[in-house]
């Protein structure tokens, strides 16, 4: 009897497992179906030639700065600036003693004067012998040659002491140390005594302060987007809240491989001495990329542990695709990577969109212009 009842209930409890196992299978299915289907909203890549401003430091120089030197050695015999003069070009700045160059210069002079009658006569000489050589047989013609080589000998030395002459000369104006271009005397080193010339030290320092340079590192990976016609705005800390703007004058050309930089420098007129040479500034230069360049929001990047990367969707289908970062604009940021423009990349991507996810797509358009 008891056989009987058992044999009876097997059919239910199989049944029963049979829709337990049915309803299990149909739950994973709508669980897969859910995620194949999960939307997410996606951005086209655009490319976009990005003007942009770069804060940067520079450093303002005279346009031109000279250490002067003594260039004969001899003592320091007047001085005539100081420290702060304000001087122009060929402008006395110091006179120097140098005895020897003087008992030189006066040397030559007296050997001038001998060398001068010596040649005079010389020439009265040989002219004479050849108004007596018109006459045949008046004058042996060894004797005029030797009165023509004489002249010669004569007319050498005249040059060669000549040269002797500027020589002296041109040390004797050394003794006068002169502004070789409009400044201020920004260092005065000697006084009235020293003894100056040949690896001493120099004399004053000079530089020109109504024209200066704004010098400035650009980046290597910026130096690109730089051309003739980049303004900058700069500020210096000794005057707050005021602004100053010039455009670019010059540049290296080339990277310095030591800062990994390109130097670039902006002239600066300075007629009113409202800036001085050896400020530090804080410069904004505007820079544009030459090309045009692929530009994604901000939230479509990925920085993981180990890459960063954007979720490009193909066919419905996540894909990590590797890139790297350039510039910043507001919400937008420069990438270079396998990307073409047009992409449909995740907006809002994350981690846990995996490489081979399936989903379904909602696209947005954002203006970054």
């Amino acid at each position: 009897m008891m056989k009987r009842n058992i044999l009876s209930i097997l059919p239910v409890i199989v049944l029963i497992a049979g829709c337990s196992s049915q309803g299990a299978e149909e739950q994973q299915e709508n669980k897969e179906e859910k995620s194949i289907t999960q939307t997410v909203q996606t951005v086209a890549v655009k490319k976009k030639q990005p003007v942009y401003t770069l804060s940067l430091p520079g450093e303002l120089h005279p346009y031109e700065e000279v250490a002067l030197y003594a260039k004969l050695r001899g003592f320091v015999k007047k001085i005539h600036v100081d420290r702060g003069s304000e001087v122009k070009k060929g402008q006395l700045l110091a006179v120097l003693d140098a005895p020897e160059i003087t008992q030189q210069y006066i040397a030559a002079k007296a050997k001038q004067r001998e060398v001068n009658e010596q040649i005079n006569y010389s020439l009265q000489a040989y002219r004479r012998l050849q108004q007596a050589a018109q006459k045949k047989g008046a004058v042996a013609s060894i004797e005029l040659e030797e009165a023509k080589a004489r002249l010669m000998r004569d007319s050498a030395a005249y040059l060669a002491l000549q040269a002797e002459m500027e020589a002296a000369q041109q040390l004797k104006d050394y003794a006068y140390i002169t502004a070789p271009f409009d400044g201020v005397i920004t260092d005065r080193k000697v006084s009235p005594g020293a003894l100056v010339g040949e690896n001493s030290k120099p004399l004053f320092a000079l530089s020109q302060q109504d024209k200066l340079r704004l010098t400035v590192a650009i980046p290597e990976k910026h130096a690109r987007a730089l051309n003739d016609s980049s303004q900058v705005t700069f500020t210096v800390s000794g005057q707050p809240g005021k602004t100053f703007s010039t455009s670019m004058s010059r540049s290296s050309t080339i990277i310095n491989p030591e800062h990994r930089a390109l130097m670039v420098e902006f002239d600066i007129d300075n007629q009113n001495h409202q800036l001085s040479g050896g400020e530090y500034a804080q410069v904004q230069l505007a820079l544009r990329r030459p090309q045009p360049s692929l530009q994604l929001p901000a939230s479509s990047i990925v920085q993981s542990q180990n890459k960063v990367y954007v979720a490009r969707v193909e066919n419905q289908t996540i894909q990590h695709i590797v890139v790297e970062r350039g510039i910043s604009q507001d919400s937008f940021v420069e990438v270079f990577g396998n990307l073409e423009e047009k992409d449909e990349v995740v907006l809002e991507a994350s981690e846990e969109m995996r490489e081979g996810m399936k989903v379904q797509t909602d696209q947005v358009e954002i203006n970054n212009d």
